[in-house]
């Protein structure tokens, strides 16, 4: 057993409001700058959509992330051979029009223009090129809000239900906010000829040093959630490096603090790394299962003996345990990976939200015909839909999630109404009555400190050698050298 330890963030997206409110303070932190204007770090996309960057979740086109090639893992666009061919043009990296070209206003104008029978306008301006854009085509979060349009969801390459769009009724809409997963099997990491990506062995964070990086951009090209950028002023490649700043003195990250919506939770879990290979070996279907297996749990004696071998503290051993990411990854299995198809093992999960049902006037022109709570396959986003995006197409895996949701909600209800409340209910879901009253506290009135379990660091502790690891299952040995 390798047990090592990786900082994780959870989303439940059944409460994310869309208000960019994690967008906005990321931005003024950390890309609010010459080169980075166009990086959103932590961006939340509209779905159906096609994303920022425009689909980057097609990866025939972009070709990021991991496959199986005769029964190993290999970089789906990369090799000895494409990497030394592609060292200085990458043909699979997203354009300048994927994102958008970053764009501001001469409000100058409006102060110093001179007299004149027209109303001086502030006029748009690129802020790469200074030169002036008559049209302007795209922007941050471009089709927000417009899960209806056959310009943007028709494009959503998870949307494999036709009709969804031409037929207005059976739309739907949900937000994704997203950030770099900080994966444990990290093609970006294992993509860079220069050496210059790296996962931290204290905490699991993905960086980049600025020191070393000579802006090859492979890094770019192999991430398959395109959360890798380049900083056309610098030279160098930039990522969201998880507010590590503020996490090595027990804060949360920038993002999850501003969250409105409290949709985000932030907490350790121990993994074994000599599992990871195996488990994303496995079919598409079984990931999310494969990607459970490799978690461990904090309380094991085992456990606890060899994350300590591998230099964890017992500080973070008993974060480990108060973990609200655990309970809702491993103990529960309500938080799953995104696209966990890419194989990269992400470290940022997603609890899927439960939509309205998908309902028709009927003879009773009734649109309770399903039910208070009904059946997963009644909701009105498609289980192929979440399915796609969350659980490598296996819709049993999703199914099982919101029938967990729809049960705690039924037995919370019936709780607070004082009504009769059926255990069975729960007892199918998966769930029991302790289950369901702390699921509840987590979801509804958490505070800060149970929402956000985060171990400070004392670096000094640390084995200079586990600071700075490689790529995926062989980041770190106990001491310290590579596999």
């Amino acid at each position: 057993m390798d047990a090592r330890a990786q900082l994780v963030m959870v989303f439940n997206l059944d409460k994310c409001i869309g208000c960019h409110a994690c967008s906005i303070s990321c931005k003024n932190i950390w890309t609010d700058r010459r080169g980075a204007e166009y990086m959103w770090w932590n961006n939340v996309e509209t779905k159906p959509g096609i994303g920022y960057p425009k689909k980057w979740e097609d990866q025939g086109t972009f070709k990021g992330g991991w496959v199986v090639d005769r029964g190993k893992l290999r970089l789906r666009a990369l090799g000895k051979g494409p990497t030394l061919l592609n060292m200085f043009f990458q043909p699979n990296m997203p354009k300048m029009e994927d994102y958008y070209e970053p764009f501001d206003f001469d409000y100058g104008n409006l102060y110093g223009a001179g007299e004149g029978n027209d109303q001086p306008v502030a006029e748009a301006f690129s802020r790469i090129s200074g030169r002036k854009i008559e049209t302007i085509r795209g922007g941050p979060n471009w089709d927000d809000d417009l899960s209806g349009s056959q310009l943007y969801a028709a494009k959503d390459v998870n949307l494999e239900e036709h009709g969804i769009v031409e037929e207005y009724g059976r739309m739907f809409m949900q937000y994704l906010p997203r950030t770099c997963n900080h994966c444990l099997h990290p093609a970006c990491v294992a993509s860079c000829p220069s050496r210059a990506m790296y996962k931290r062995g204290e905490d699991g964070i993905v960086l980049v040093d600025q020191n070393v990086c000579r802006g090859w951009r492979f890094c770019t090209s192999a991430c398959p959630y395109k959360k890798v950028y380049f900083n056309w002023d610098s030279g160098k490649a930039e990522k969201c490096i998880h507010c590590f700043p503020r996490t090595e003195t027990g804060q949360c990250m920038a993002c999850a603090h501003s969250c409105v919506g409290r949709i985000r939770y932030v907490g350790v879990l121990l993994y074994d790394a000599e599992k990871v290979e195996q488990a994303l070996l496995k079919p598409d279907a079984e990931l999310v299962e494969a990607h459970r297996a490799v978690i461990l749990d904090p309380r094991d004696p085992a456990v606890r003996e060899a994350a300590g071998r591998n230099g964890v503290s017992d500080r973070w051993l008993e974060a480990a345990v108060k973990s609200p990411v655990h309970a809702l990854v491993k103990e529960f299995g309500l938080a799953l990976p995104l696209h966990p198809e890419f194989r990269t093992l992400p470290m940022a999960y997603y609890i899927p939200s439960l939509s309205p049902i998908l309902s028709t006037q009927g003879d009773t022109h009734e649109l309770m015909e399903h039910g208070l709570f009904p059946e997963p396959e009644t909701l009105r986003a498609p289980l192929g839909y979440l399915a796609s995006l969350l659980s490598g197409g296996n819709r049993e895996v999703v199914a099982a999630v919101l029938a967990k949701l729809i049960a705690l909600r039924s037995f919370m209800r019936a709780r607070n109404l004082h009504q009769p409340m059926d255990a069975g209910a729960l007892e199918k879901a998966g769930l029991d009555e302790a289950a369901a009253v702390r699921l509840y506290r987590l979801f509804t009135l958490g505070g800060y400190d149970e929402r956000y379990v985060i171990p400070a660091q004392q670096r000094e502790e640390q084995d200079p050698h586990t600071r700075k690891g490689a790529s995926g299952f062989g980041i770190l040995t106990q001491a310290g050298k590579g596999k």
